[in-house]
């Protein structure tokens, strides 16, 4: 049997770092809506399990050092939010176990060395929508030591 937080934990993931990603270095407000999907609270004010879970991902991704951030808005956002150095090494780095077919030979170095990196995997895992890549691309990550003890 699958565990299914675990799948929407790496789909969180992979969102986020690409999110962060496209703004960096500069610092934003990530809406966990952005990640999750749209929400819509109890009548208590409780946010689903699935909002929930895409908050603790930001979260554990900050505790762990791959983002930082100044403060929470609730539990709706997180603001003034960037890559740290660590993930923003690890998404420019060539893949170590790539998911997306390689590019044919076009002549351009850094045509084939881009569609190498980390970032262009975890887009290429996102767009199919496998789970099975997406936990790949995102486990070969999360499992490389720090880079130069960062």
């Amino acid at each position: 049997m699958a565990d299914l937080h675990i799948e929407d934990f790496y789909r969180d993931v992979a969102t986020i770092f690409l999110r962060l990603y496209a703004v960096f270095p500069r610092k934003t407000t990530l809406y966990v809506e952005d990640v999750s999907g749209p929400d819509q609270p109890d009548e208590f004010g409780l946010h689903n399990p699935r909002f929930q879970a895409a908050f603790s991902a930001i979260v554990w991704l900050a505790d762990h050092g791959y983002l930082y951030f100044n403060d929470t808005i609730r539990e709706e956002a997180v603001d003034q939010v960037v890559l740290s150095q660590r993930a923003f090494l690890l998404l420019s780095a060539p893949a170590r176990e790539p998911v997306a077919p390689p590019v044919e030979d076009s002549g351009a170095p850094s045509v084939i060395a881009e569609s190498q990196t980390a970032l262009t995997q975890l887009r290429y895992a996102l767009r199919q929508g496998s789970s099975l890549d997406i936990k790949q691309a995102v486990s070969d990550l999360l499992s490389r030591p720090p880079i130069g003890g960062l």
